[in-house]
């Protein structure tokens, strides 16, 4: 797989798993540029230090890697800052929205500034980078664009409390991805989602870990944003150097939304009594 002339966007590249992403992609030949606004663990303030310093360290190793800076909690910001990558070059190729962190507050202590800040750059700042690029890459006529979930929010084994904020922000990534997904195809951009797991900042783990390594997962995301995929509209499980790709798909013989091929009921009786038909999970036979 050879990056050489595609230049990619990384959000939150500064460390963890965005900087091993950055890594990955800087030795497959890309010009990585790297967006850290040096946030904390939390989400909060900033250090361009952060970006110049992972940008830097990629350059020592052989990599054309450089740090823009920029905020992403606006529209006009992200737009600004697709801008400026475009202006790197001339082009932008790709760009993988890592930036993000876990904040954990209970249903009744979530606080609607914590919650907008934590949708303002899960949420809606991939959707506006998404839409300042848009141009650029429906006019070259190719696109990769990777955006971030969670398992803690696609399953619901694996939901963590005080994740309703964060869960928000990752289902509605899924959102995201679907409808551009489709929207990309006629422009050869294609967009999907990476689910990842690493021992990280994000898990107070300072250092490399002996398992769960993020460049562990950093070879999955590479190929998301590499024109070897050809296919939007999935989500890559990524961990411990191990990869599943899912998506949502209706069950066969469905005409949606008249004939969903489910258990009959016309009263609320009627749902209670079939309650375990009706919740059966899709692979069994009804």
């Amino acid at each position: 797989m050879n990056f050489r002339n595609r230049v990619i966007l990384i959000t939150g590249a500064g460390r963890g798993l965005g900087l091993a992403y950055a890594r990955a992609l800087g030795d497959l030949g890309a010009t990585v540029i790297i967006h850290d606004v040096g946030a904390d663990s939390s989400g909060f303030g900033g250090d361009p230090g952060v970006a110049e310093g992972a940008a830097a360290k990629l350059r020592e190793s052989g990599c054309d890697a450089l740090a823009i800076a920029g905020s992403l909690e606006s529209r006009n910001g992200c737009r600004l800052l697709v801008d400026e990558a475009v202006a790197v070059h001339g082009r932008l190729d790709g760009f993988i929205h890592n930036a993000g962190w876990v904040a954990y507050q209970a249903v009744e202590e979530i606080e609607e500034a914590a919650f907008d800040h934590m949708m303002a750059v899960g949420a809606k700042a991939p959707l506006w980078l998404a839409q300042a690029a848009w141009p650029t890459m429906r006019q070259a006529g190719y696109g990769r664009i990777v955006l971030t979930t969670s398992c803690r929010a696609l399953y619901p084994q694996y939901v963590q409390q005080g994740l309703a904020a964060y869960a928000a922000a990752k289902m509605a990534a899924v959102g995201i991805v679907n409808v551009l997904a489709a929207e990309g195809v006629a422009h050869g951009i294609v967009v999907n989602a990476v689910s990842p797991v690493a021992k990280t900042r994000m898990w107070g783990v300072e250092g490399e870990p002996d398992e769960l390594r993020a460049a562990d997962v950093a070879p999955g995301v590479a190929f998301l944003a590499s024109d070897a995929c050809s296919e939007g509209g999935w989500i890559l499980r990524a961990a411990n150097g191990q990869f599943h790709a899912t998506r949502a798909a209706e069950a066969a013989g469905v005409d949606y939304p008249r004939d969903l091929r489910a258990i009959r009921a016309v009263t609320a009786d009627e749902v209670a009594a079939q309650w375990q038909r009706i919740a059966m999970p899709a692979v069994e036979p009804r």
